[in-house]
């Protein structure tokens, strides 16, 4: 730590040093007219001798990312938001203003006018002709930041991360083009993007624990949304038939590669449609976000290679179970299943129903299995509080789930409609909530007056952003695909 200081001391010195000089160290705006990939991708092929005999000049802002000092001369390369380009800096150029060279350092901002030219490695260069310092880095970049890898920096210091690591902003950019991709295919499908509230009276449209704050005007408790479900839903009691919106739920949950407490989520509902309808939609609607973004169907994830060409398997859950080896007869006894689960290692809480005990079962032995994208159907009703039940088997739900690099990416489900149905639902979770189920829905009297007054059959989707961009880029954790991850406070 001393030495970071000491290091610290002397750019401030330096910063003094320039103020006394007469120059500003954090200054103002600069135009620049280039970017350094596109010079770099402009003249890749123009050789030594025909820049020499027609001088291109250009004006580029950027950070300063490697400097060395020659003496009369001194070679660095600044960073813009496309990439990195050499420049040189000559003292018989610049004159007297060579002086500020030597006050230069890794990591500040400088804006600069010159041409370009190719040194006798043929490294294309743009010899500075004039330059300003825009910003004095006070802080030094980590040790061997070209090949940053501590976690702990590049998380909680993601500033430095898309300093040091171009993947990073690549990633990051990925992300922007993924979800403007989201929103072009469902426009062009006739939906309209609305928004719904972040804190809301009663947290519902998942089974989840929400965080709790207060408004103090209104004297009353508000929870910030575990999902805009419900909200949707009215608007298509409302007359809307195609609705999305794109944003940010919360859950007071824990953290891990998977999950982040704060997330994006799509959620998107269609009238008199059902879930069969859902799940050709998905395929169009991923197979449209991969194509536009990455140019294939084929990406790499991890040590596999995920193929999202449709049509992807549809099998139902129970199905699933049973093709990984779990005995059928589980399927209907809760102390076989039970006892099943505890002889796998397969922690069960006392008072689980059958249903829980088979979906903790299902995450431990199907889901890791489940790589390439694959749609696992009708689900228990307890586990689906909102879908509307199957009429050929009324214990099952009308839902499904899609899975890709053994993760769930999609959760959606014919949307339940009759209000009687539903508060009997409610009814049920509230009692589970008695009981210590902190997850469980909440009693929303509202929604169910909306229903009363008639929603159309209609399906809804939820898709999890920040998953789906893991999948799209090649990312293992969740913390990689957002810019600043929920973290335990810094010691």
């Amino acid at each position: 730590m001393r030495e970071i200081n000491e290091l610290i001391e002397q750019r401030i010195k330096k910063l003094e040093e320039l103020r006394q000089s007469g120059i500003e160290p954090f200054g103002g705006p600069f135009y620049a007219e280039d970017h350094a990939s596109d010079l770099l991708n402009k003249f890749d092929s123009v050789t030594k001798e025909t820049l020499e005999a027609s001088p291109f000049s250009c004006s580029l802002a950027g950070r300063i990312i490697s400097i060395r000092d020659f003496g009369k001369a001194a070679f660095a390369h600044i960073q813009d938001t496309t990439g990195k380009i050499q420049v040189y800096f000559k003292k018989d150029i610049l004159g007297e203003k060579h002086s500020v060279v030597k006050k230069l350092d890794i990591g500040d901002i400088i804006g600069l006018k010159g041409r370009l030219f190719r040194t006798k490695t043929k490294e294309l260069t743009v010899e500075v002709e004039d330059f300003i310092l825009l910003t004095k880095s006070l802080r030094p970049l980590p040790e061997k930041w070209h090949g940053l890898r501590d976690i702990e920096i590049r998380y909680r210091q993601r500033y430095v991360d898309l300093i040091v690591n171009p993947q990073v902003r690549e990633t990051f950019a990925k992300r922007g083009a993924i979800i403007k991709a989201i929103r072009d295919f469902l426009e062009s499908n006739g939906f309209i993007e609305v928004e719904t509230p972040m804190m809301q009276p009663v947290p519902g449209g998942a089974i989840a624990k929400p965080f709790k704050t207060h408004h103090i005007a209104l004297g009353i408790d508000l929870y910030l949304r575990i999902a805009p479900e419900l909200y949707l839903k009215r608007l298509l009691v409302g007359g809307y038939e195609r609705v999305y919106e794109l944003n940010k739920n919360f859950r007071n949950e824990g953290i891990s590669t998977k999950h982040n407490p704060e997330f994006t989520m799509l959620e998107f509902y269609v009238a008199y449609r059902d879930y069969n309808f859902l799940m050709s939609f998905t395929e169009e609607l991923i197979t449209y976000v991969a194509s536009w973004t990455l140019g294939t169907l084929k990406i790499p994830y991890g040590d596999t290679t995920i193929d999202l060409t449709p049509p992807w398997p549809r099998i139902p859950m129970f199905e699933a179970l049973v093709q990984k080896d779990v005995p059928p007869e589980i399927l209907n006894d809760r102390e076989k299943a039970k006892a099943w689960a505890e002889a796998h290692t397969i922690e069960i809480k006392g008072d689980a129903t059958l249903p829980k005990i088979l979906d903790e079962i299902f995450k431990k032995i199907v889901e890791p299995e489940l790589v390439q994208p694959t749609f696992i159907i009708d689900y228990p009703v307890e586990l689906s509080p909102l879908a509307k039940k199957k009429k050929e088997n009324p214990e099952l739900a009308e839902r499904f789930e899609l899975f890709i690099a053994s993760q769930e990416i999609v959760n959606a489900f014919s949307e339940l409609t009759d209000p009687i149905d539903q508060c009997e639902r409610f009814m049920k979770q509230v009692e589970a909530k008695i009981k210590g189920d902190e997850e469980a829905h909440w009693m929303d009297e509202d929604f169910i007056r909306a229903l009363e007054y008639g929603m159309p059959p209609a399906a809804g989707e939820g898709i999890g952003i920040d998953r789906l961009v893991m999948v799209l880029t090649n990312s293992q954790s969740i913390r990689d695909v957002i810019l600043f991850p929920q973290l335990k406070p810094e010691q």
